[in-house]
């Protein structure tokens, strides 16, 4: 089996691969502090659940945005799989030709989605992910990264009025019941919500007039991808697993 890592700012997914098929992913809290003995205990126990073992394991490859758990996870590789664990980084194979000023800024999460796309979606396309950060990249279908836009994430944009105000609660994203709230937990939900669904279409519609193209997918993914895309004017695929898809793919193209 092949154990897929992608390290995001707040969560570190892995995936259990069996030849083409994606057979489970578990979650861990990203900390950079983790030892690899811990990574161990954790990791043994979720795929032992499943029915698997360190010794079902034929490779690792992982993904990171967050260097300071990268030696852990390195250690938890080699000492748990016996296997020395493929990096997304400089070097490796993606079928990607990255049209950056520098391309060593672009993140290795966003590397990833791409490469999934381009294997999968065969087109032109916007790629949004729905993480700490939220992302939009634009692929062309012959395999160019363009470039794209950062924005602060949905969490963290909820969080930040929450902490950096004396009388604000901490609130649950949702769509709310109403626009025009009566309560201030409504009129919170309702900012960060339809203020997200118009900076995705405003976004989208900006990055679609400045690429011209005719044909095109825009493809999103991440955690609150529902949430958001369901309200949106736009038609978005929503592929849940891109990114472990990614792995895999750029796993295909580096095994020796």
């Amino acid at each position: 089996m092949l154990l897929v890592c992608d390290v995001g700012n707040t969560n570190l997914v892995f995936g259990i691969y069996e030849k083409e098929s994606l057979k489970y992913s578990f979650r861990l809290s990203t900390d950079p502090l983790r030892t690899s003995d811990e990574y161990g205990m954790f990791v043994k126990m979720l795929i032992e659940h499943e029915g698997y073992s360190f010794k079902d394991v034929d490779d690792v490859i992982i993904s990171s945005v967050v260097p300071e758990v990268m030696h852990s996870l390195e250690n938890f590789a080699l000492k748990f799989c016996k296997k020395k664990p493929y990096i997304v980084g400089p070097g490796i194979k993606t079928g990607i030709n990255i049209k950056y000023n520098n391309p060593a800024q672009v993140g290795a999460d966003r590397i990833v989605n791409a490469t999934a796309v381009f294997e999968k979606y065969k087109s032109n396309a916007i790629i949004i992910d729905f993480g700490t950060a939220t992302t939009f990249c634009s692929l062309s279908k012959e395999g160019d990264y363009l470039g794209g836009l950062i924005t602060p994430g949905i969490i963290i944009s909820a969080d930040a009025l929450f902490s950096n105000t004396s009388k604000l609660p901490k609130i649950e994203i949702k769509k709310p019941n109403f626009v025009v709230s009566k309560d201030t937990v409504g009129a919170m939900q309702s900012g960060i919500y339809y203020g997200y669904v118009g900076l995705v279409d405003r976004i989208v519609s900006e990055m679609l007039n400045e690429l011209n193209w005719k044909e095109y997918k825009v493809i999103a993914t991440g955690g609150l991808s529902q949430l958001i895309v369901e309200e949106s004017n736009h038609s978005i695929i929503i592929d849940k697993t891109l990114t472990l898809e990614g792995l895999k793919i750029i796993y295909e193209k580096n095994k020796a």
